[in-house]
């Protein structure tokens, strides 16, 4: 032992000078030691951690100094937990720097000296005194939310025997800052007496956050987009009925109904100032064609019965043929603009067109000649004997296909493609129930999927891919119409002059002048021998099996192939078709 240490040992007993050396220690890290929960990583996630070196630890040190038994600084933006965190993770930052702001102010005034000045009697010098440092009574320190919805205070404590934190001095106070709406009355009736009254940071008010009104919305009971995809059930059958593309509505009945927008709810911050809020924004009633608005501005309802369709911005109502039975003599061809529902067969030698969508319960048979506007749903299947013509400017669905030509702008499905002339401009798929494509001609833009293509038998069955195959049937289609009118116009040209023969040979010249137009138009527009290799040449087929006998074609290279080949992909590579 030194003899230092055995001085200490006389002075002030056993173990003296480990207590003068904790004395004499820096009461700053004493404090410290006693703050773990400020000076390492805070769980609580609304603690606003400070550093050792924080003034209010200075604050703490002089307070202690004068007997005061103060506990350690809490910082907790969300001491209750009802603060959300997105207000805490924002505010974090500026309680620190606004914090140490005052603090650091405390401070100075807690070093400063101030000088009194005391008069001798008159005549005599003035004579400078010095009292020492003056008392501070205890203060509250408010901070405010960003968009002052919440406020809470701190009260640094008391000074060399400065007045203690009473009611009347924290009313005082929150007066000042003009805190007086959402105050908490029970927090400033109880913090005066409270033993963490000091250096502790406590929610004092809580404002009224503002609520923007809802916008107004629509309540549709009719789809905007209708689903065109059929699909395949667990015995790997596909129900073409259940792809009902016609939606029936009566007249008078709701097509949709309007929400009104709900106003905004102000608010109020804790300083008493109104928070404005926003009302919701109202939205038209999509009217379209026959359709009509209710007397009381909510509901939109049909005007007329018919097929419900979404098109561009607006509901419209377009009108619906039902057929009970088959298209025969009883009905005649049928030219309609609405759309069309078939619930029986469209027999040999009769035409149905449509500007809309065409809906057919039974077969397509023999000899007859349907076009659609939109989509086309043949459930039972196209039975056709080579001069069979079925059209869509959109989508086609039908069990099956046979001697038929089909056209179709975005997909073809159906079970069996069988000595066909496809054109598609999308997709063809081919892959439930048989599957299969056998003999003719499937010409598709993008894709054909199939179970199986081309036949044991090794019929011919040609597969086109890329291009623009709905152009070239358009085209082709033209050139036959002109190739009919040039000979009826030879004919006609060899009868004796008369007035009906005059009148035939203008209409059927004027046919003539249309259909010329018509293909000079085609190819300027959409000229397939002209386009790049890269538009082309665009297309693949997937398939489960290939047979011998199937004839690929994409672009100008043609595939002819000798054998089998199982689950593959064709498309074209380097300028070659590749079967991979």
């Amino acid at each position: 032992m030194s003899i230092k240490d055995k001085i200490a040992a006389l002075l002030f007993g056993s173990g003296g000078a480990e207590a003068q050396e904790e004395e004499t220690r820096p009461e700053q890290e004493q404090v410290a030691e006693s703050a773990p929960e400020i000076l390492t990583a805070a769980v609580d996630p609304a603690l606003v951690e400070l550093p050792a070196e924080h003034a209010i630890f200075r604050i703490l040190e002089q307070a202690r100094r004068e007997s005061q038994h103060l506990p350690t600084p809490r910082i907790s933006l969300d001491e209750e937990g009802v603060v959300p965190a997105e207000v805490v993770a924002r505010e974090k930052k500026r309680v620190q720097t606004l914090l140490s702001s005052a603090c650091n102010a405390r401070m100075k005034k807690i070093n400063a000296k101030a000088k009194t000045q005391a008069k001798k009697k008159k005549g005599e010098e003035e004579k400078k005194k010095d009292d020492g440092p003056p008392p501070l009574d205890a203060a509250p320190f408010f901070f405010f939310s960003t968009d002052k919805l919440w406020a809470w205070v701190m009260i640094f404590p008391p000074v060399r025997q400065g007045e203690e934190l009473s009611h009347e001095m924290l009313e005082s106070a929150l007066d000042k800052e003009n805190i007086t709406f959402g105050v908490n009355e029970r927090l400033v009736e109880h913090l005066p007496r409270d033993e963490r009254r000091y250096l502790t940071l406590y929610l004092i008010a809580k404002g009224t956050p503002a609520f923007d009104g809802e916008n107004g919305n629509i309540v549709e009971h009719f789809p905007r987009v209708v689903e065109r995809m059929l699909e395949v059930d667990e015995y790997d059958q596909v129900d073409y009925t259940a792809l009902n593309l016609i939606h029936n509505v009566k007249e008078g009945q709701e097509i949709c109904k309007l929400i009104e927008p709900t106003e905004g709810e102000p608010g109020r911050t804790v300083t008493d100032q109104e928070i404005p809020a926003k009302s919701g924004k109202s939205v038209p009633l999509p009217m379209g064609r026959n359709t009509e608005i209710s007397e009381d501005g909510i509901s939109l309802l049909a005007s007329m019965a018919g097929h419900v369709e979404f098109t561009g911005h607006s509901f419209q109502v377009k009108p619906v043929l039902d057929i009970p039975g088959n298209v025969d003599f009883s009905t005649g061809d049928i030219n309609f603009l609405g759309d069309v529902n078939i619930k029986g067969d469209v027999l040999s030698g009769f035409t149905v067109r449509s500007a809309g969508n065409i809906q057919v319960g039974g077969v397509v048979e023999a000899g007859s000649t349907v076009e659609a506007g939109g989509d086309l749903v043949v459930a039972r299947g196209i039975l056709g004997d080579g001069t069979t013509v079925v059209q869509a400017h959109r989508s086609i669905f039908a069990k099956y296909i046979e001697n038929s030509t089909i056209y179709a702008r975005e997909v073809l499905q159906t079970d069996c493609i069988v000595n066909g002339n496809v054109y598609c401009d999308g997709e063809v798929q081919v892959n439930s129930g048989r599957g299969s494509i056998m003999g003719g001609r499937v010409w598709a833009a993008k894709l054909i999927n199939a179970r199986a293509v081309g036949s044991q038998s090794e019929c011919r069955t040609s597969i086109t891919l890329g291009g623009m195959p709905c152009t070239n049937f358009e085209r082709e289609i033209l050139k036959q119409q002109m190739k009919t009118l040039e000979m009826e116009l030879e004919r006609l040209e060899c009868q004796i002059d008369s007035p009906t023969k005059s009148s035939l040979l203008s209409k059927t010249r004027m046919k003539l002048s249309v259909a010329g137009l018509k293909l000079r138009q085609l190819d300027e527009e959409q000229p397939a021998v002209q386009l790049p290799t890269e538009n082309r040449d665009k297309g693949r087929m997937e398939c489960g099996i290939v047979y011998p006998g199937t004839e690929i074609s994409i672009g100008d290279e043609v595939l002819r192939l000798r054998r089998i080949s199982r689950q593959c992909v064709v498309t074209l590579i380097n300028d070659e078709i590749v079967v991979m």
